[in-house]
């Protein structure tokens, strides 16, 4: 099955006046939706868009795993547990909320930022917070969230290239920039589909030059 959301039909977000724009693919604060709560393990994909000088001050997480992947500009993060980094284009960051922790996401830079915030469902809550950020992330090396039974693949295609997508009970896929051909559909930025079943090879093709943002996961 596949289940296509269009990047139009996101429950926006944020404060304007602050520089802050949210866009939420799923249910998501004052935005309650019974029947979109989650897919699979992920429970939030919000496209963030902060102003220079805007971002959100320190605020709460717990059992959540909560992956970032900036698509212009830079992210400043700090948190409760000391870590402090600028996540930039190319880069994965993956805070483990575990039992509790406390961060800051700020765009202290010059120029917009734009990222997309993955949330994540542990498969056993508690523990200790971890933090972590992979610099210059390779198509070829899928980023793996085992707290969540999830794997991210990056996977940038030029115009016309086909993609096997991972076969696996659950599949997201995200479209950051570009246009995709899949099953039928065409996908632009911000565009997403949910998919449960294997698809053949030839489904998924890319119509321009492509960054996709692809979720493995497991049935649990």
């Amino acid at each position: 099955m596949i289940d296509v959301r269009r990047s139009g039909d996101r429950y926006r977000g944020g404060e304007t006046a602050a520089g802050i724009e949210s866009f939420h693919a799923f249910s998501f604060g004052p935005h309650y939706d019974p029947d979109n709560l989650r897919f699979g393990a992920i429970l939030a994909c919000n496209e963030e868009r902060l102003a220079p000088g805007a971002g959100f001050d320190e605020h709460p997480h717990s059992h959540t795993e909560i992956v970032t992947w900036v698509v212009e500009g830079e992210l400043t993060h700090r948190d409760s547990t000391g870590h402090a980094s600028v996540v930039r284009p190319g880069d994965v960051q993956h805070l483990s909320a575990a039992a509790g922790v406390r961060h800051v996401e700020r765009n202290d830079g010059p120029a917009p930022l734009v990222f997309v915030q993955m949330w994540l469902a542990p498969l056993t809550p508690g523990g200790d917070p971890s933090y972590e950020v992979v610099h210059g992330i390779a198509d070829s090396t899928p980023y793996a969230v085992p707290g969540a039974g999830a794997l991210l693949h990056v996977r940038r295609l030029t115009t016309g290239e086909r993609l096997a997508l991972p076969a696996a009970p659950f599949v997201y896929v995200h479209v950051v920039r570009g246009e995709v051909e899949l099953a039928g559909h065409r996908l632009g930025p911000g565009d997403s589909a949910r998919i449960t079943g294997e698809l053949d090879p030839e489904d998924v093709r890319a119509a321009a030059a492509t960054e996709l943002l692809i979720w493995e996961m497991s049935a649990n």
